[in-house]
């Protein structure tokens, strides 16, 4: 009975809503695009749109490419020729591919230069490596998070804790993995991951991307300086994300009295649009593109236009071991961990972060 009690408790979500101006001093949006590192899914949303401008659109073809590695040894991302070839040259991101968080073992490269572990009890105890319990383990610890500096074992390459690793991944507990991998550099560098994998199955990978319009749009009232909304006159932050969420899953949001998929409709007070624009990626996409994107929807004011905002949705990997910076990511009944930028016609901006039941509250 105690089991069947807490599958029907309704897990715990925290959704972070804030509002600030991309022209003060103090703004963190960047920030918090740049250490929100493994994103599966970019979204924006541009109201009374038909076609992209030429600029946006440039960003959006260019959001690729990435890596995939199939049984890749995880020793091969601790050699200082990868160190030196691509986590001291640029950003280096990676990823365990077709991997559980809540079940598997999970590895994450961060930009950083960290790479981080989530492992079972017993690929802990057989790597030999010092790590700590996971958080969200629960009174019998099953899983536990080890975090190893590349940046330190290159700086100290003879040192006992890197031979202690080194050994542990090569000879005491090899451990192989699927990958997506990505590298972000500004150089002229003649190393790619293709060539540099070449010794494995590598494939160089583009991101999806779905573009289209959407016609007859009832969309919420917004005032930028009303996060919490006002009666009757402006939608709250909360109600804006559960409508775009709606828009983005193509649901209906008539409410007809036949319609037996979806009760749901667009909070009011709203406005119907003639047309929206609505673009969707999906892949392994970097903080570095996002901040692109971001810029230019900023941009997108400095003409008049008749939307009075836009916004901007990504979503992380579920089974990623961590969510912002190193703050350690679990899954239990959603996995979500995800970000919005609601920009307003006056570079206003909201920004809402939210996570789910195994997560830290957002930054």
């Amino acid at each position: 009975m105690a089991t069947l009690r807490r599958l029907r408790e309704v897990p715990r979500h925290l959704l972070v809503c804030e509002k600030s101006n991309f022209g003060h001093d103090k703004s963190r949006h960047r920030h918090l695009v740049e250490t929100h590192y493994h994103n599966y899914r970019v979204s924006f949303l541009i109201p009374e749109c038909g076609i992209l401008s030429k600029e946006l659109k440039n960003l959006v073809m260019e959001t690729g490419p990435y890596y995939f590695v199939k049984n890749l040894p995880l020793h091969e991302l601790i050699t200082q020729e990868f160190i030196n070839t691509f986590v001291k040259k640029g950003s280096c991101y990676a990823l365990t591919h077709n991997t559980n968080i809540d079940e598997d073992n999970t590895v994450a490269l961060l930009p950083n230069g960290k790479l981080i572990l989530s492992l079972d009890k017993d690929t802990y105890e057989e790597t030999g490596l010092q790590g700590r319990p996971s958080q969200y383990s629960g009174r019998k610890v099953m899983k536990f998070i080890v975090s190893i500096d590349l940046m330190d074992l290159s700086f100290n390459p003879n040192s006992k804790k890197c031979e202690r690793v080194s050994w542990s991944f090569k000879e005491k507990k090899p451990l192989k993995f699927d990958f997506l991998l990505a590298w972000h550099h500004t150089g002229a560098e003649e190393s790619t991951m293709m060539s540099y994998f070449s010794n494995y199955r590598i494939q160089e990978l583009q991101p999806k991307i779905a573009l289209s319009t959407v016609t007859e749009l009832q969309c919420p009232v917004l005032r930028s300086g009303a996060l919490r909304g006002e009666p009757e006159a402006a939608c709250s932050a909360p109600e804006l994300l559960d409508w775009l969420g709606a828009v983005f899953s193509r649901a209906d949001l008539t409410n007809e009295p036949h319609s037996f998929v979806s009760t749901y409709c667009c909070p009011q007070p709203s406005t119907v649009v003639a047309r929206a624009y609505l673009c969707t990626i999906t892949g392994f996409i970097l903080p570095e593109k996002i901040c692109l994107l971001l810029e230019q929807l900023c941009h997108y004011f400095d003409e008049p236009k008749l939307a009075p905002w836009v916004t901007l949705s990504v979503q992380g990997f579920a089974d990623s071991p961590v969510s912002w910076r190193e703050n350690e990511h679990g899954f239990r009944k959603g996995g979500e961990h995800l970000y919005n930028f609601v920009i307003f016609n006056n570079q206003d901006y909201w920004l809402q972060m939210a996570v789910g039941a195994n997560d830290d509250c957002p930054p």
